[in-house]
């Protein structure tokens, strides 16, 4: 397909037909810089392994394009997960809030962190940066649908029963999604094939909730960067909005987990003498 034709699709419709999870496994910081990177002939359609098929299938039909299989450069397709941290052994870093792009984590510095199991979307970003490695990722295994393959159920349209419909494939038009008129033919719909659910993983409210979340996130974040950026000529900063506080000094920061890190260590090797 050419890139004027491309062009004729819109960012928005493409965007529409990510899954969310802003997992950067495409090459691109988000699922909308991403759509936008397609639209505009940057990019191919077959980078986003949280999609899968059904991603693939959709973004062929709706740019009039070959189908084509998933890169394996950018990763496989696996079945829906959510993070989960030892709280035992997080030492409060805060670095998985940092990189958590729809905000599921909470804590604060020196504190235990969690994960809001229902926010989680399962991009996976918080493990590498975690010092300590006390996250995990587990099966979700509450869902509404399952694949082709055979995938266990996962998350969607608020079931709590672990229930698995019968798949079908179908090209049906779909009455409760905004952003298409129509599920292009062939992808698999699962329980949700009425209401708008495209996706075996991902309910479509899910997706809409991560993109908000997300646009939400960014806001915030440019918001606190202008805020500091904002100060009066003596230095103060202006009285309007509160500061953040400057970045602290790195070294200490890595002083600081690896004390914590040693305190771990030391406790767990003091229980292992108790319990003999």
């Amino acid at each position: 397909m050419s890139t004027h034709a491309r062009q004729a699709v819109s960012a928005d419709r493409i965007d529409s037909w990510l899954p969310q999870t802003q997992c950067t496994q495409c090459g691109y910081p988000r699922c909308r810089a991403y759509a936008e990177a397609i639209a505009h002939g940057e990019a191919g359609i077959n980078q986003c392994p949280p999609g899968g098929e059904v991603t693939l299938v959709a973004l062929a039909e709706l740019l009039d394009a070959s189908h084509e299989p998933l890169d394996p450069r950018f990763g496989i397709h696996k079945p829906r997960a959510r993070a989960v941290i030892d709280e035992a052994v997080c030492i409060g870093c805060r670095k998985c809030l940092d990189v958590c792009p729809v905000d599921a984590i909470v804590g604060a510095r020196k504190l235990m962190h969690t994960v809001i199991a229902r926010e989680c979307n399962g991009c996976e970003l918080c493990l590498p940066p975690c010092p300590v490695d006390c996250i995990a990722m587990v099966p979700n295994f509450t869902g509404h649908a399952r694949s082709a393959s055979g995938l266990p159920p996962s998350p969607a349209c608020g079931r709590r029963d672990g229930g698995v419909a019968d798949v079908r494939w179908t090209s049906a038009p779909l009455s409760g999604c905004a952003s298409c008129s129509r599920t292009p033919a062939g992808i698999n719909e699962g329980e949700g094939a009425h209401s708008g659910e495209p996706w075996p993983e991902y309910a479509r409210a899910e997706t809409n909730h991560w993109r908000t979340r997300t646009e939400r996130r960014l806001e915030r974040l440019a918001k606190h960067k202008r805020m500091r950026r904002n100060k009066s000529p003596d230095g103060d900063t202006a009285m309007t909005e509160p500061a953040l506080p400057l970045p602290t000094d790195r070294e200490r920061i890595r002083a600081e987990i690896r004390a914590a890190v040693d305190r771990v260590k030391r406790k767990r090797r003091s229980a292992g003498r108790n319990t003999h």
